[in-house]
This record gives structure tokens, C-alpha cells and sequence, in this order.
């Protein structure tokens, strides 16, 4: 009999949302998604130990000023993650831009550049990396350029229908569309325990954005993120990819049966409704309160990993 998990990675890649070595190599995903909460939980992990240790003492002999010391060892930590993860997937490993630039473009694109320049030091192309940025007008508006550069993007935090749109348009790479967040949301706001997988409301919202990226010809990858149940999983097979936490790729691959398609390709060469401009993106991600919530919060919690990881790492670069 097929386990759950491989009849998956016949309809969608699958790619793991963790940055544990073992937990890659156990369950063979064709990427992996990183973040500084899962940097964070590296340092309780034995296969890292050694790896953190050589990049704080190369950043510790090279960098002076304390500031610049923790924000460089920061960028490096995360590139000799990355560059560890690059060993052992066959596809590309996503890197986070701190989530304090969420709103300065010209910032984000300055460390994007930074990251694929570490990447490249240790030999590792930039067509082996996507930089993660939230999905924040400003986000989106570096993302563009730095595609035009051939510098792939992975667009995260993203709740509405207005950011994919603008994502759609700015030609980026890929985009992250949260699932289990839009669902708690949902739970909280209007006192429901539980949906079934066809009204889950993450689940609804993916679907979606994958019907317009159909609808209107886009290219730019679809993942769906931020799973709570092999349930949620299971009803978007068939999106073009699924960043999945280790627990839940267990579940599946420990599970029986065979996987049925929910999304398929719907194009129709619809005519566009015309590219978004800053006013209506802000407008329409407004009026959408779920949204507005969850993206806020997650560039909060995101920051506060980060501070977290840079507390650590002052008190190891000592």
C-alpha cells in the first residue's frame, strides 16, 4: 500500500518547513524552508553544534564592532544552515531577510544581495536560493527588482487576496500563502472548534489564490505554508508546492493510502483587471481584517525570534 506522503509528491513538491538535518534526509523533500524560529531551535540540535561554533569564531576574528558582529553572525549563521540544507535537497533552500526590514525596500534588497554573496563564498549559485521577504508592499516592490537581477524570491506572511495579486504582478518567484494562521483566525473570530477540509478557511483562501494564478497565466509558484493537520494538507494536493513541519511529513509518510488531486490547472485567458497600485493594495489588505492582523503579528513574532537568536548568539560570541 502507498503512503500518504509519496502519493503527495506525485501531485505537489513537497518541501520541508524545518531546518533539521536528520528530519530533511529521513523524509527527502525536493526544498526546505528556513526562518529565524527554526534557526532558533538549531541551536538545541547536535548537528549543528559544530557549524555554529566555526562560523561565531570566523565572525568573532573578522568583525570588531559588536553591533555588526551580532547582525553578521546572524547572515552567516543562516547561509551556513542554508548551505548544509543545499547538500543534501536537490532543489532550493529559502532565506529570511529580518523581518525589521519588512518595510524598508531599499534595506531589503541591500541584504538580499548580502545573503546571495555569503551563499556564493561558500559555493552554493544563486539558483540554489530563495530570499524570504514578507509580503509587505515594500517587500514585494524589492522582491520585483531583485527578480529582475535573477535573484528568486519566496514571498511569506501572506493572508490576502490583494498581496498574491501584487505578487502575481511583480513576476516574483514564489509565494507562501499562510494556511493554518488564516484557519486560527478564523477559529477565534467566530468561536468555531473545528472545519471540515472543503471549509477550512485557509484552505479556501489557498485554493484561491492558486484559481487566480491559473486564471490569469501566472507563473510564479504557489506553496502553501503554515499547516495544522495532514487534513489541511491533504485538500490542497495538487498546488504547485507544500512546505509541511516534520511532525506532519511523519504522519503522513506513516500513514496509508492514496492521495486524490483537489487543485488542478483552470485557465481560461481571462482578461486582467490591471496591475495593482499602492493605494488599492493598501486599500484592499485593509478591509480585510484577518489579514491585517495576521501579518502584523507575524512580523512582530518573527522580530522577536530574531532578537531572541541574537541574544544568544552575543552571549556565545561573548
Amino acid at each position: 500500500m502507498t503512503q500518504q506522503l509519496d502519493s503527495l509528491k506525485q501531485l505537489s513538491m513537497v518541501v520541508a518547513d524545518t531546518g533539521d538535518l536528520d528530519a530533511i534526509r529521513r523524509y527527502q523533500p525536493h526544498d526546505a524552508t528556513t526562518n529565524p524560529s527554526l534557526i532558533l531551535k538549531a541551536f538545541d540540535l547536535d548537528g549543528y553544534q559544530d557549524l555554529i561554533d566555526e562560523t561565531l569564531a570566523a565572525v568573532k576574528s573578522e568583525v570588531s564592532d559588536p553591533d555588526a558582529r551580532i547582525e553578521e553572525a546572524v547572515d552567516r549563521l543562516s547561509v551556513a544552515m542554508g548551505t548544509e540544507i543545499t547538500k543534501i535537497v536537490p532543489g532550493r533552500v529559502s532565506t529570511e531577510v529580518a523581518a525589521k526590514l519588512s518595510f524598508d525596500e531599499a534595506a531589503s534588497i541591500e541584504k538580499a544581495h548580502h545573503l546571495i554573496s555569503l551563499y556564493e563564498k561558500q559555493g552554493v549559485s544563486k539558483d540554489r536560493v530563495l530570499i524570504k521577504l514578507a509580503s509587505t508592499w515594500e517587500g514585494i516592490r524589492a522582491a520585483e527588482k531583485l527578480e529582475k537581477e535573477g535573484i528568486n524570491c519566496n514571498l511569506t506572511l501572506l493572508f490576502s487576496d490583494a498581496q498574491a495579486r501584487a505578487c502575481f504582478e511583480a513576476g516574483v518567484f514564489l509565494i507562501s500563502p499562510f494556511v493554518g494562521r488564516v484557519t486560527d483566525w478564523y477559529k477565534k473570530a467566530t468561536g468555531t472548534e473545528s472545519y471540515a477540509p472543503d471549509e477550512d478557511p485557509g484552505v479556501k483562501f489557498v485554493r484561491g489564490v492558486c484559481d487566480y494564478a491559473s486564471r490569469y497565466g501566472y507563473q510564479t509558484v504557489v506553496m502553501g505554508a503554515s499547516f495544522r493537520n495532514t487534513d489541511q494538507i491533504l485538500a490542497l494536493a495538487g498546488c504547485n508546492r507544500l512546505t509541511i513541519s516534520p511532525a506532519l511529513l511523519e504522519e503522513l509518510s506513516s500513514t496509508e493510502g492514496e492521495v486524490t488531486r483537489k487543485i488542478s490547472d483552470q485557465s481560461d485567458s481571462a482578461e486582467h483587471p490591471g496591475r495593482i497600485g499602492e493605494a488599492q493594495f493598501r486599500w484592499e489588505h485593509n478591509e480585510d481584517a484577518m489579514a491585517t492582523e495576521k501579518l502584523a503579528e507575524g512580523i512582530r513574532n518573527f522580530a522577536a525570534d530574531q532578537k531572541k537568536l541574537e541574544g544568544l548568539l552575543a552571549k556565545r560570541l561573548g
